[in-house]
């Protein structure tokens, strides 16, 4: 299956968008600063419809997502990765809830390593979850994302 790739630079630096033609299947931060993937005649449609509503997300005008995706993993960790996508925009959740409403509260450790292997990036919003004590732990594209993505939330929820 043919994969592409489109890079879009966030104001919290680039993400890697890969595809085949049907639906998303990576929203990553990569660490470089130069656009090495841009629309061209092969570029799907659904590639450029996550580009857009990646785009809108940043700007502040889009809180949920409408572009096909699959996710790839474990039966468990597509169970992780379906929960974190009931918790509301500019909200968060502790892994121990997150563990508790997949209905494996003991699996904390195992829910957040899932939770670090998430390929779709705020469009399944692992940055919404947080330690049990209320702190920021853990987001593979960083810490400060993590900070950044919630701020922008709330700011975001503010303003509607």
């Amino acid at each position: 299956m043919e994969m592409y790739k489109l890079d879009y630079m966030s104001p919290i630096g680039m993400m890697e968008l890969v595809a085949t033609q049907a639906a998303v299947e990576s929203i990553l931060f990569v660490e470089r600063d130069e656009v090495l993937f841009e629309v061209n005649a092969h570029t799907p449609d659904v590639l450029k419809w996550c580009y857009r509503e990646i785009d809108d997300y940043f700007k502040k005008d889009r809180r949920t997502f409408t572009f096909p995706v699959t996710m790839a993993g474990t039966t468990f960790q597509r169970d992780v990765w379906q929960a974190l996508t009931i918790i509301p925009y500019a909200e968060t959740m502790s892994y121990r809830e997150l563990a508790r409403h997949i209905g494996r509260e003991r699996a904390m450790r195992a829910v957040g390593s899932a939770n670090g292997r998430n390929r779709l990036t705020i469009v399944v919003p692992c940055h919404r979850v947080i330690g049990s004590n209320g702190t920021l732990t853990g987001y593979a594209g960083g810490l400060w994302r993590k900070e950044w993505l919630l701020r922008h939330e709330q700011e975001s929820h503010v303003r509607a």
